[in-house]
């Protein structure tokens, strides 16, 4: 464990050294203890990774950088990014359900709209659309085309009229997702799958079986949205 933790620490400060223009920042002391904390509660480095890079884009944006990052200030985007991964790939909530507890995080968070909701997932699919890989040009061009009618009315939508839509964006998230699928090579999918995996490892002894093969499934989708550039079209 100790040479797990150990090799998990060089991993995370390897990446801020390189988000940091190569200016090395030690993982030591407190922040050593923050770290392996991460490690300890078996947050995947690849999330880690997107937690410091959702501080550097704030910080960022708030002008020239002063001075270099200390990991110390990514606690939060990484913990806040983990709460989202989990909740995305169904940790939390078989969690939540082997505690006899609710998913406290799930069902006090803020929530965006659904119209909010639907500009975010068109100006993406469209950035998409404009990219190099031309493989889901067919199906981008059709989805686009209906998310941008539907998200006209989408503000006075209630009742039966407003699930009707949340059904339909289920259904072409699975197909955009299907098309990922079938679109991607087979090595791709098996390094995925690995990859997925992996990121659940620490979690597979407090999860059912059943509960565990959702949430694999649910992960490798995760990874192939990443990998394909691709937004998730449900809102529920």
């Amino acid at each position: 464990m100790s040479e797990d933790r150990d090799a998990y620490c060089r991993e995370v400060e390897s990446y801020l050294c390189r988000k940091n223009d190569g200016h090395l920042v030690r993982i030591v002391g407190p922040a050593f203890e923050q770290v392996c904390g991460w490690a300890a509660r078996g947050i995947p480095l690849k999330i880690v990774f997107r937690g410091v890079d959702r501080y550097f884009e704030r910080y960022y944006a708030k002008g020239p950088r002063r001075r270099p990052v200390r990991i110390e200030f990514c606690d939060a985007d990484v913990l806040d990014v983990f709460d989202e991964w989990r909740r995305a790939v169904g940790v939390a909530q078989a969690e939540a359900r082997a505690g006899g507890a609710e998913d406290a995080e799930a069902s006090g968070r803020r929530r965006e709209s659904l119209s909010g909701h639907l500009d975010r997932v068109v100006a993406r699919l469209v950035a998409r659309r404009g990219g190099e890989d031309r493989s889901l040009d067919a199906v981008l061009d059709d989805v686009v085309r209906e998310l941008d009618a539907a998200r006209a009315g989408s503000k006075a939508l209630r009742g039966e009229r407003r699930e009707a839509l949340l059904q339909r964006l289920r259904d072409l998230d699975a197909r955009l997702l299907d098309a990922a699928r079938a679109a991607a090579d087979g090595d791709t999918l098996a390094r995925l799958a690995a990859e997925a995996e992996a990121q659940l490892s620490p979690f597979r002894g407090r999860m059912p079986p059943a509960a565990y093969a959702q949430s694999a499934q649910a992960c490798v989708d995760r990874l192939l949205r990443e990998h394909a550039r691709l937004p998730t079209i449900a809102f529920d």
